[in-house]
């Protein structure tokens, strides 16, 4: 039986959403971070706001939340020329894939992950990639992830599960999900505390503006990231209001 994960964590709605996942299930759970030199390097700013909030608002999970780590992937700003490495206009690529696309982000970024799994004893490994609600990244399918996961797991001989709690869920259903989680928390009101939570604290916007706040959160309110989260924001309001009337 799993009791302890490692968390691919941005400080996003997403990666959020995980943690609490994984807070809910797994006794030990620690956090990974990267810096490759992202146009929204705010989100790495608002990571240890979220962490300290979670901490402060949810005390069970508090006591399960351990060690964050924040590892420096600059190489891959190097490499990469995109919409969320350079001050470039996101567009879309004649390849059929948008210029936000970061070519062998999430493949880098597990592998590191794993190896620091492998180094702490920790057994799964969680991130929040999307098949339903996404950009066309081919690195966020799953098949990709369980053929990371295979490799992975032969690479360092020993068993590590990648865990995908978004894979088929879109937007409006993840604000659920937190919803529910919060709680089953334990925390009165649990619930309501989460959806605050993502709502001021966490940082989705590929622009990195958090000059703005919207009803769904702090962002430019134009990009992919943002378009996103704002109608999966009003889906799920409006799922909510006509379930209690």
């Amino acid at each position: 039986m799993h009791t302890s994960a490692l968390v691919l964590f941005s400080g996003g709605q997403d990666s959020t959403t995980c943690l609490a996942y994984a807070l809910q299930r797994y006794t030990r759970v620690e956090t990974i971070g990267f810096a490759y030199g992202q146009r929204h390097a705010v989100e790495m700013d608002v990571r240890p706001t979220v962490l300290a909030e979670l901490r402060r608002a949810f005390p069970a999970w508090a006591d399960r939340l351990g060690e964050d780590h924040v590892l420096d992937a600059g190489v891959l700003g190097q490499i990469s020329d995109t919409a969320l490495t350079r001050g470039t206009e996101i567009a879309m690529q004649a390849n059929g894939l948008p210029n936000t696309f970061v070519p062998g982000r999430n493949l880098l970024f597990l592998t590191l992950a794993a190896a620091l799994a492998y180094r702490r004893g920790l057994q799964v490994i969680v991130t929040g990639v999307c098949e339903t609600d996404f950009s066309g990244y081919p690195d966020c399918r799953d098949d990709t992830m369980k053929a990371l996961q295979v490799a992975l797991s032969l690479g360092m001989d020993t068993r590590l599960l990648i865990e995908t709690p978004l894979m088929w869920l879109d937007k409006a259903q993840t604000w659920a999900l937190a919803h529910q989680l919060g709680e089953q928390s334990g925390v009165a009101g649990g619930g309501r505390a989460l959806i605050q939570l993502l709502l001021e604290d966490t940082h989705t916007c590929y622009l990195g503006d958090r000059s703005l706040r919207h009803p769904w959160g702090y962002g430019c309110g134009t990009c992919p990231a943002c378009e996103l989260r704002a109608s999966g924001w009003q889906r799920y309001t409006a799922s909510a209001t006509a379930s209690t009337a």
